[in-house]
């Protein structure tokens, strides 16, 4: 008796159903694990080696609330008060049991929760990021396709200049540079930002520069390695010019590895504007983390390093989805499927 081909097909697209349900839940649990480990070793990091910086935390603290020369008693009562009386160990664990409970704890500087301070600032910090996110995708998108139009000519050895330039150069030299001739020589901007969209475009700018021109170089380079495929070689000899071939066949296939960094610079943008921010004043939880590190207050730093290792997970798991779904190959379903077989 021969199998009905139909059952088949059913038993089939059941087994390809449930090992794509299956592969991605694991993937997302095991970038769940992941993060958790991370977050775990960077507190615990950050927690070892911020108290050997100089200064007594009690001290700054008692000075944040005007207390200019605080006597011992006072700074004995604000380390009780803070818990700093505590041995190491037993200060972090007790950081640790109200962090999962979704208490950052209190800043030493301004009294208030953690969690309430960066969540106040962390709209300003998104804003710049999506800008700057969008200026280095339409840079980097633009001086590749203009190299890989022009390769070996002299907009590309042009571009190939810029790039190296703006990879060369960093980011808070470059800031400084622009506040002094853009916004204090020719008057265009503000020298202490808003932190509203008003003032996002000079520091968004500033911040894309390095990142737009390493994105450049990596999708230059995969571009021309996708023109010399046979794709494009047999475009080519159909009477498809340059243009058409790089923007219909080459920028397709190009385009993976320029995703997975994307993804991953946005992790990047969000947890490591701390210098730009402090440059031009923008009040983000990166320019928050600065004046935090400067004070010792331990419980805003570890509340930004969770942000920030969050933030990198996040896109880290966001490259392994999309890579999934522009290039079926790497598909978790695929994998299994080969690996049962």
């Amino acid at each position: 008796m021969k199998p009905d081909r139909t059952l088949i097909n059913l038993t089939n697209d059941f087994r390809s159903s449930y090992l794509r349900r299956g592969s991605f839940v694991s993937l997302i649990g095991a970038r769940i694990g992941q993060a958790i480990l991370a977050v775990l070793g960077a507190s615990i990091i950050v927690w070892a080696l911020l108290p050997l910086a100089p200064g007594d935390p009690a001290i700054r603290t008692l000075q944040a609330h005007g207390v200019e020369n605080p006597s011992q008693l006072e700074i004995a009562a604000t380390r009780e008060e803070l818990d700093l009386d505590q041995p190491k160990l037993v200060q972090y664990f007790v950081w640790l049991r109200r962090a999962v409970q979704g208490d950052l704890s209190i800043s030493y500087q301004s009294g208030k929760p953690v969690l309430r301070e960066i969540g106040e600032r962390l709209p300003a910090t998104i804003l710049l990021a999506t800008v700057a996110l969008g200026f280095s995708v339409l840079l980097s998108i633009s001086a590749a396709l203009l190299s890989a139009a022009f390769v070996g000519q002299s907009p590309d050895k042009l571009i190939q200049l810029l790039t190296q330039a703006g990879s060369a150069i960093p980011s808070f030299l470059l800031g400084l540079l622009v506040l002094q001739f853009v916004v204090v020589g020719f008057g265009w901007g503000t020298v202490v930002s808003s932190s509203s969209l008003s003032d996002v475009w000079l520091p968004a700018l500033c911040l894309s520069i390095g990142r737009s021109a390493d994105w450049a170089q990596l999708l230059r380079a995969n571009l021309l390695d996708a023109m010399n495929a046979r794709y494009a070689l047999v475009a080519t000899a159909r009477g498809a010019t340059r243009w058409r071939v790089l923007w219909r066949y080459a920028l397709p296939n190009a385009l993976l590895p320029f995703l997975t960094v994307v993804c991953i610079g946005i992790g990047s943008l969000l947890g490591g504007a701390a210098i730009i921010e402090t440059v031009f004043s923008w009040d983000g939880i990166g320019s928050y983390a600065v004046r935090a590190i400067s004070a010792r207050d331990l419980p805003v730093v570890q509340g930004f390093v969770i942000v920030s290792t969050i933030a990198f997970i996040s896109a880290s798991l966001l490259v392994d989805i999309l890579s999934a779904v522009v290039d079926p190959r790497l598909r978790p379903e695929r994998i299994s499927v080969r690996g049962g077989r």
